[in-house]
Protein backbone atom coordinates (compact mmCIF):
# COMPACT_ATOMS: atom_id res chain seq x y z
CA UNK A 1 0.00 0.00 0.00
CA UNK A 2 1.33 3.41 -0.91
CA UNK A 3 -0.08 6.86 -1.51
CA UNK A 4 2.30 9.28 -3.19
CA UNK A 5 0.13 12.29 -2.40
CA UNK A 6 -2.96 12.93 -0.25
CA UNK A 7 -5.87 12.17 -2.57
CA UNK A 8 -9.28 13.28 -1.31
CA UNK A 9 -10.89 11.41 -4.23
CA UNK A 10 -9.49 8.13 -2.99
CA UNK A 11 -11.07 7.55 0.46
CA UNK A 12 -9.21 5.67 3.15
CA UNK A 13 -10.83 2.31 3.92
CA UNK A 14 -10.48 -0.54 6.39
CA UNK A 15 -8.28 -2.56 4.03
CA UNK A 16 -5.72 0.26 4.10
CA UNK A 17 -5.51 0.05 7.88
CA UNK A 18 -5.29 -3.75 7.77
CA UNK A 19 -2.49 -3.44 5.21
CA UNK A 20 -0.70 -1.04 7.54
CA UNK A 21 -1.09 -3.52 10.38
CA UNK A 22 0.65 -6.24 8.36
CA UNK A 23 3.43 -3.81 7.46
CA UNK A 24 3.94 -2.94 11.14
CA UNK A 25 4.17 -6.57 12.32
CA UNK A 26 7.40 -6.88 14.28
CA UNK A 27 7.93 -3.11 14.20
CA UNK A 28 5.23 -1.53 16.40
CA UNK A 29 4.17 -3.18 19.63
CA UNK A 30 0.61 -4.16 20.38
CA UNK A 31 0.52 -1.94 23.45
CA UNK A 32 -1.15 -2.98 26.67
CA UNK A 33 -4.79 -2.36 27.55
CA UNK A 34 -5.04 -1.67 31.28
CA UNK A 35 -8.21 -1.46 33.34
CA UNK A 36 -8.66 1.53 35.65
CA UNK A 37 -10.60 0.81 38.83
CA UNK A 38 -10.66 4.47 39.84
CA UNK A 39 -12.04 5.70 36.53
CA UNK A 40 -14.46 2.76 36.36
CA UNK A 41 -15.91 3.80 39.70
CA UNK A 42 -16.07 7.43 38.58
CA UNK A 43 -17.79 6.71 35.26
CA UNK A 44 -19.98 3.88 36.51
CA UNK A 45 -18.86 1.62 33.64
CA UNK A 46 -15.64 -0.24 32.75
CA UNK A 47 -12.81 2.07 31.67
CA UNK A 48 -9.67 0.77 29.97
CA UNK A 49 -6.47 2.63 29.11
CA UNK A 50 -4.82 1.92 25.73
CA UNK A 51 -1.17 2.50 26.60
CA UNK A 52 0.45 3.99 23.50
CA UNK A 53 2.76 5.80 25.92
CA UNK A 54 4.50 2.40 26.13
CA UNK A 55 4.95 2.18 22.34
CA UNK A 56 8.45 2.31 20.87
CA UNK A 57 9.65 5.95 20.91
CA UNK A 58 7.05 6.64 23.61
CA UNK A 59 4.07 7.40 21.37
CA UNK A 60 1.83 6.17 18.56
CA UNK A 61 3.75 8.23 16.00
CA UNK A 62 6.04 5.38 14.95
CA UNK A 63 3.06 3.59 13.36
CA UNK A 64 2.22 6.24 10.80
CA UNK A 65 5.80 7.29 10.14
CA UNK A 66 6.88 3.73 9.37
CA UNK A 67 3.97 3.07 7.01
CA UNK A 68 4.56 6.35 5.19
CA UNK A 69 8.30 5.86 4.72
CA UNK A 70 7.99 2.15 3.88
CA UNK A 71 5.57 3.08 1.09
CA UNK A 72 7.98 5.44 -0.66
CA UNK A 73 9.34 4.55 -4.08
CA UNK A 74 13.01 3.43 -4.19
CA UNK A 75 14.15 6.73 -5.66
CA UNK A 76 12.29 8.63 -2.92
CA UNK A 77 13.94 6.53 -0.23
CA UNK A 78 17.31 7.21 -1.82
CA UNK A 79 16.66 10.97 -1.57
CA UNK A 80 16.03 10.70 2.17
CA UNK A 81 13.23 12.13 4.27
CA UNK A 82 12.78 15.29 6.28
CA UNK A 83 10.35 16.18 9.07
CA UNK A 84 9.60 19.01 11.46
CA UNK A 85 8.57 18.33 15.03
CA UNK A 86 9.09 19.37 18.62
CA UNK A 87 8.98 15.79 19.87
CA UNK A 88 6.94 12.67 19.15
CA UNK A 89 6.78 12.84 15.34
CA UNK A 90 10.52 13.56 15.28
CA UNK A 91 11.30 10.38 17.18
CA UNK A 92 8.85 8.31 15.13
CA UNK A 93 10.37 9.45 11.84
CA UNK A 94 13.92 8.94 13.16
CA UNK A 95 13.35 5.35 14.28
CA UNK A 96 11.22 4.40 11.26
CA UNK A 97 13.90 5.74 8.91
CA UNK A 98 16.65 3.86 10.71
CA UNK A 99 14.71 0.59 10.58
CA UNK A 100 14.14 1.06 6.84
CA UNK A 101 17.68 2.22 6.04
CA UNK A 102 16.57 5.68 4.92
CA UNK A 103 18.51 8.86 5.73
CA UNK A 104 16.45 11.27 7.85
CA UNK A 105 16.79 14.92 8.77
CA UNK A 106 14.56 16.33 11.49
CA UNK A 107 14.12 20.05 12.11
CA UNK A 108 13.28 20.90 15.71
CA UNK A 109 12.68 24.28 17.40
CA UNK A 110 15.64 25.79 19.20
CA UNK A 111 13.79 25.49 22.52
CA UNK A 112 12.82 21.82 22.10
CA UNK A 113 13.34 19.84 25.33
CA UNK A 114 16.85 18.39 25.45
CA UNK A 115 15.69 14.79 26.17
CA UNK A 116 13.58 14.83 22.98
CA UNK A 117 16.43 16.22 20.90
CA UNK A 118 18.82 13.61 22.31
CA UNK A 119 16.36 10.76 21.70
CA UNK A 120 15.77 11.85 18.10
CA UNK A 121 19.53 11.81 17.46
CA UNK A 122 19.91 8.43 19.16
CA UNK A 123 17.25 6.97 16.86
CA UNK A 124 19.48 7.91 13.94
CA UNK A 125 18.25 11.25 12.58
CA UNK A 126 20.33 14.30 11.81
CA UNK A 127 18.78 17.02 13.97
CA UNK A 128 18.73 20.65 12.84
CA UNK A 129 17.65 23.19 15.43
CA UNK A 130 15.88 26.08 13.72
CA UNK A 131 13.27 28.64 14.72
CA UNK A 132 11.65 29.43 18.01
CA UNK A 133 8.13 28.33 17.07
CA UNK A 134 6.95 25.25 15.18
CA UNK A 135 5.78 27.30 12.17
CA UNK A 136 9.33 28.54 11.59
CA UNK A 137 10.69 25.02 12.01
CA UNK A 138 8.12 23.66 9.55
CA UNK A 139 8.98 26.31 6.96
CA UNK A 140 12.67 25.43 7.25
CA UNK A 141 11.96 21.72 6.78
CA UNK A 142 9.82 22.39 3.70
CA UNK A 143 12.55 24.60 2.24
CA UNK A 144 15.08 21.83 2.85
CA UNK A 145 12.81 19.37 1.04
CA UNK A 146 12.59 21.68 -2.00
CA UNK A 147 16.34 22.28 -2.07
CA UNK A 148 17.50 18.68 -1.59
CA UNK A 149 14.68 16.55 -2.97
CA UNK A 150 14.13 14.86 0.39
CA UNK A 151 10.56 13.68 0.95
CA UNK A 152 8.70 15.73 3.54
CA UNK A 153 6.96 13.47 6.06
CA UNK A 154 3.92 15.33 7.36
CA UNK A 155 2.91 14.47 10.93
CA UNK A 156 -0.77 13.90 10.11
CA UNK A 157 -1.91 15.14 6.69
CA UNK A 158 -1.31 12.05 4.56
CA UNK A 159 -3.35 8.85 4.05
CA UNK A 160 -0.38 6.56 4.81
CA UNK A 161 0.14 8.30 8.14
CA UNK A 162 -3.55 7.97 9.00
CA UNK A 163 -3.65 4.30 7.99
CA UNK A 164 -0.70 3.59 10.28
CA UNK A 165 -2.29 5.38 13.22
CA UNK A 166 -5.54 3.52 12.55
CA UNK A 167 -3.89 0.27 13.62
CA UNK A 168 -4.48 1.47 17.19
CA UNK A 169 -8.21 1.12 16.47
CA UNK A 170 -7.82 -2.48 15.24
CA UNK A 171 -5.94 -3.35 18.42
CA UNK A 172 -8.66 -1.79 20.57
CA UNK A 173 -11.32 -3.95 18.89
CA UNK A 174 -9.21 -7.04 19.46
CA UNK A 175 -8.31 -6.27 23.07
CA UNK A 176 -11.71 -4.90 24.15
CA UNK A 177 -14.34 -6.30 21.74
CA UNK A 178 -17.18 -5.04 23.95
CA UNK A 179 -16.02 -1.38 23.71
CA UNK A 180 -18.79 1.19 23.26
CA UNK A 181 -16.86 4.49 23.43
CA UNK A 182 -13.31 5.42 22.42
CA UNK A 183 -11.78 8.69 23.63
CA UNK A 184 -8.72 9.97 21.79
CA UNK A 185 -6.74 13.20 21.82
CA UNK A 186 -6.93 15.18 18.62
CA UNK A 187 -4.47 17.74 17.26
CA UNK A 188 -4.08 17.62 13.51
CA UNK A 189 -6.44 14.67 13.48
CA UNK A 190 -4.37 11.75 12.16
CA UNK A 191 -4.85 9.41 15.13
CA UNK A 192 -8.55 10.14 15.61
CA UNK A 193 -9.22 9.80 11.87
CA UNK A 194 -7.33 6.52 11.62
CA UNK A 195 -9.05 4.99 14.63
CA UNK A 196 -12.44 6.09 13.30
CA UNK A 197 -11.79 4.55 9.87
CA UNK A 198 -10.87 1.21 11.44
CA UNK A 199 -13.50 1.08 14.16
CA UNK A 200 -16.52 2.42 12.29
CA UNK A 201 -16.01 -0.06 9.45
CA UNK A 202 -16.26 -2.99 11.87
CA UNK A 203 -18.38 -1.55 14.70
CA UNK A 204 -20.39 1.47 13.52
CA UNK A 205 -22.17 1.52 16.90
CA UNK A 206 -18.96 2.46 18.74
CA UNK A 207 -18.67 6.18 19.48
CA UNK A 208 -15.33 7.78 18.68
CA UNK A 209 -14.84 11.06 20.54
CA UNK A 210 -11.94 13.45 20.00
CA UNK A 211 -10.53 15.57 22.82
CA UNK A 212 -8.68 18.87 22.38
CA UNK A 213 -7.09 21.34 24.76
CA UNK A 214 -9.51 24.26 25.05
CA UNK A 215 -6.66 26.74 24.62
CA UNK A 216 -5.79 25.44 21.16
CA UNK A 217 -8.92 23.77 19.81
CA UNK A 218 -9.02 24.16 16.04
CA UNK A 219 -11.51 21.38 15.35
CA UNK A 220 -14.70 22.84 16.89
CA UNK A 221 -14.64 26.01 14.72
CA UNK A 222 -13.54 23.97 11.70
CA UNK A 223 -16.38 21.47 12.11
CA UNK A 224 -18.83 24.34 12.55
CA UNK A 225 -17.56 25.95 9.33
CA UNK A 226 -17.46 22.66 7.43
CA UNK A 227 -13.81 23.07 6.41
CA UNK A 228 -10.43 23.46 8.15
CA UNK A 229 -10.12 26.82 9.88
CA UNK A 230 -6.80 28.23 11.07
CA UNK A 231 -6.67 29.59 14.62
CA UNK A 232 -3.96 31.24 16.66
CA UNK A 233 -3.48 28.58 19.35
CA UNK A 234 -2.87 29.84 22.86
CA UNK A 235 -0.19 28.29 25.07
CA UNK A 236 -1.13 24.90 26.48
CA UNK A 237 0.73 22.23 28.40
CA UNK A 238 -0.65 19.73 25.83
CA UNK A 239 1.81 20.71 23.09
CA UNK A 240 1.33 17.33 21.39
CA UNK A 241 -2.18 18.34 20.30
CA UNK A 242 -1.47 22.05 19.84
CA UNK A 243 -2.19 22.47 16.12
CA UNK A 244 -3.36 25.71 14.54
CA UNK A 245 -5.21 24.11 11.62
CA UNK A 246 -6.58 20.60 11.03
CA UNK A 247 -5.08 18.63 8.19
CA UNK A 248 -7.21 18.45 5.04
CA UNK A 249 -7.07 14.66 4.80
CA UNK A 250 -7.86 13.85 8.46
CA UNK A 251 -10.44 16.63 8.68
CA UNK A 252 -12.61 15.03 6.01
CA UNK A 253 -12.52 11.71 7.90
CA UNK A 254 -13.11 13.28 11.31
CA UNK A 255 -16.05 15.24 9.95
CA UNK A 256 -17.59 12.07 8.52
CA UNK A 257 -16.75 9.48 11.17
CA UNK A 258 -15.92 11.04 14.55
CA UNK A 259 -19.05 11.46 16.66
CA UNK A 260 -17.96 14.45 18.74
CA UNK A 261 -15.00 16.65 19.62
CA UNK A 262 -14.78 17.88 23.21
CA UNK A 263 -12.40 20.32 24.89
CA UNK A 264 -10.69 20.17 28.27
CA UNK A 265 -9.06 22.82 30.44
CA UNK A 266 -5.48 23.08 31.66
CA UNK A 267 -6.59 22.17 35.20
CA UNK A 268 -8.34 19.07 33.87
CA UNK A 269 -5.26 18.07 31.87
CA UNK A 270 -2.93 18.39 34.84
CA UNK A 271 -5.34 16.51 37.11
CA UNK A 272 -5.57 13.73 34.52
CA UNK A 273 -1.79 13.46 34.25
CA UNK A 274 -1.53 13.25 38.05
CA UNK A 275 -4.21 10.56 38.14
CA UNK A 276 -2.40 8.47 35.50
CA UNK A 277 0.81 8.70 37.49
CA UNK A 278 -0.65 7.99 40.93
CA UNK A 279 -3.45 5.54 40.19
CA UNK A 280 -2.35 3.80 36.97
CA UNK A 281 1.42 4.10 37.59
CA UNK A 282 1.83 5.40 34.03
CA UNK A 283 3.91 8.37 32.89
CA UNK A 284 1.75 10.18 30.32
CA UNK A 285 2.30 13.52 28.62
CA UNK A 286 -0.50 16.11 28.82
CA UNK A 287 -1.71 15.45 25.26
CA UNK A 288 -1.81 11.74 26.04
CA UNK A 289 -3.81 12.38 29.20
CA UNK A 290 -6.49 14.43 27.39
CA UNK A 291 -8.97 11.50 27.12
CA UNK A 292 -8.69 10.96 30.87
CA UNK A 293 -9.26 14.70 31.36
CA UNK A 294 -12.51 14.36 29.39
CA UNK A 295 -13.61 11.54 31.69
CA UNK A 296 -12.83 13.65 34.76
CA UNK A 297 -14.68 16.68 33.41
CA UNK A 298 -17.92 14.87 32.55
CA UNK A 299 -17.85 11.27 33.79
CA UNK A 300 -21.52 10.57 33.20
CA UNK A 301 -21.43 11.43 29.50
CA UNK A 302 -19.87 8.24 28.15
CA UNK A 303 -21.40 4.86 27.48
CA UNK A 304 -19.21 2.02 28.67
CA UNK A 305 -17.06 0.10 28.31
CA UNK A 306 -14.83 3.09 27.54
CA UNK A 307 -11.32 2.98 26.09
CA UNK A 308 -9.16 6.06 26.65
CA UNK A 309 -6.14 6.19 24.32
CA UNK A 310 -3.01 7.39 26.15
CA UNK A 311 -1.27 8.54 22.99
CA UNK A 312 2.18 9.34 24.38
CA UNK A 313 4.45 9.53 27.39
CA UNK A 314 7.28 11.81 26.25
CA UNK A 315 7.23 14.58 28.81
CA UNK A 316 10.22 16.70 29.77
CA UNK A 317 11.09 16.09 33.48
CA UNK A 318 11.21 19.82 34.21
CA UNK A 319 7.77 20.32 32.65
CA UNK A 320 6.48 17.23 34.46
CA UNK A 321 7.49 18.72 37.80
CA UNK A 322 5.56 21.92 37.04
CA UNK A 323 2.52 20.03 35.76
CA UNK A 324 2.38 17.77 38.79
CA UNK A 325 2.42 20.78 41.08
CA UNK A 326 -0.33 22.36 38.96
CA UNK A 327 -2.29 19.11 39.13
CA UNK A 328 -1.95 18.92 42.90
CA UNK A 329 -3.19 22.49 43.18
CA UNK A 330 -6.15 21.73 40.89
CA UNK A 331 -6.98 18.72 43.07
CA UNK A 332 -6.79 20.82 46.24
CA UNK A 333 -3.63 19.07 47.42
CA UNK A 334 -1.25 21.97 47.05
CA UNK A 335 -1.87 25.36 48.62
CA UNK A 336 0.03 28.62 48.27
CA UNK A 337 -0.56 31.33 50.90
CA UNK A 338 0.84 34.75 51.68
CA UNK A 339 0.58 36.08 55.22
CA UNK A 340 1.79 39.12 57.17
CA UNK A 341 3.55 38.55 60.47
CA UNK A 342 5.14 40.80 63.08
CA UNK A 343 8.87 40.92 62.38
CA UNK A 344 10.08 39.57 65.70
CA UNK A 345 11.85 36.42 66.92
CA UNK A 346 9.58 33.39 67.22
CA UNK A 347 6.82 34.66 64.89
CA UNK A 348 7.62 32.17 62.14
CA UNK A 349 7.99 29.30 64.60
CA UNK A 350 4.54 30.07 65.98
CA UNK A 351 3.07 30.07 62.48
CA UNK A 352 4.63 26.68 61.70
CA UNK A 353 3.23 25.27 64.97
CA UNK A 354 -0.24 26.42 63.91
CA UNK A 355 0.17 24.65 60.60
CA UNK A 356 1.31 21.45 62.27
CA UNK A 357 -1.87 21.43 64.37
CA UNK A 358 -3.99 21.27 61.18
CA UNK A 359 -1.61 18.69 59.65
CA UNK A 360 -0.45 20.82 56.70
CA UNK A 361 2.95 19.83 55.32
CA UNK A 362 5.19 22.84 54.62
CA UNK A 363 7.11 22.43 51.35
CA UNK A 364 8.65 25.88 51.04
CA UNK A 365 8.84 29.19 52.94
CA UNK A 366 10.05 32.57 51.68
CA UNK A 367 10.25 36.01 53.36
CA UNK A 368 9.75 39.52 52.01
CA UNK A 369 10.92 42.34 54.28
CA UNK A 370 11.46 45.21 51.83
CA UNK A 371 8.15 46.15 50.24
CA UNK A 372 6.46 49.57 50.38
CA UNK A 373 3.19 47.84 51.25
CA UNK A 374 4.65 46.50 54.50
CA UNK A 375 4.83 48.36 57.79
CA UNK A 376 8.15 48.87 59.54
CA UNK A 377 7.52 45.97 61.89
CA UNK A 378 5.91 43.60 59.38
CA UNK A 379 7.22 40.76 57.23
CA UNK A 380 5.41 38.94 54.48
CA UNK A 381 5.72 35.17 54.33
CA UNK A 382 4.86 33.02 51.33
CA UNK A 383 4.08 29.39 52.11
CA UNK A 384 3.73 26.37 49.83
CA UNK A 385 1.81 23.61 51.55
CA UNK A 386 0.90 20.03 50.75
CA UNK A 387 -2.71 19.40 51.76
CA UNK A 388 -5.23 16.56 51.64
CA UNK A 389 -7.86 18.05 49.38
CA UNK A 390 -10.20 21.03 48.95
CA UNK A 391 -11.83 20.64 52.38
CA UNK A 392 -8.44 20.53 54.07
CA UNK A 393 -7.40 23.72 52.21
CA UNK A 394 -10.44 25.50 53.64
CA UNK A 395 -9.65 24.12 57.09
CA UNK A 396 -6.07 25.42 56.93
CA UNK A 397 -7.20 28.91 55.88
CA UNK A 398 -9.89 29.07 58.56
CA UNK A 399 -7.50 27.90 61.28
CA UNK A 400 -4.94 30.56 60.40
CA UNK A 401 -7.54 33.32 60.41
CA UNK A 402 -8.86 32.13 63.77
CA UNK A 403 -5.30 32.40 65.10
CA UNK A 404 -5.32 36.04 64.03
CA UNK A 405 -3.11 35.77 60.95
CA UNK A 406 -3.73 38.13 58.06
CA UNK A 407 -4.03 35.85 55.03
CA UNK A 408 -3.51 37.85 51.83
CA UNK A 409 -3.99 35.02 49.33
Amino acid sequence: MSFSTPDPLRPLILDDVRGAQKMLAGVARMTAMEGSRHLTQLVGAPVHLKCENLQRTGSFKLRGAYVRIAGLRPEEKAAGVVAASAGNHAQGVALASSLLGVRSTVFMPVGAPLPKVAATREYGAEVVLHGTVVDETLAAAEAYARETGAVFIHPFDHPDIIAGQGTVGLEILEQCPEVRTILVGIGGGGLAAGIAVAVKAVRPDVKVIGVQAAASASYPPSLAAGHPVAIDPAPTMADGIKVGRPGDVPFALVKELVDEVRTVTEDELSSALLLCLERAKLVVEPAGASPVAALLSDPGAFRGPVVAVLSGGNVDPVLLQRILRHGMAAAGRYLSLRLRLPDRPGALAALLRSLSVVDANVLDVSHVRTDPRLGLTEVEVELHLETKGPEHCLEVGSALREEGYQVIS
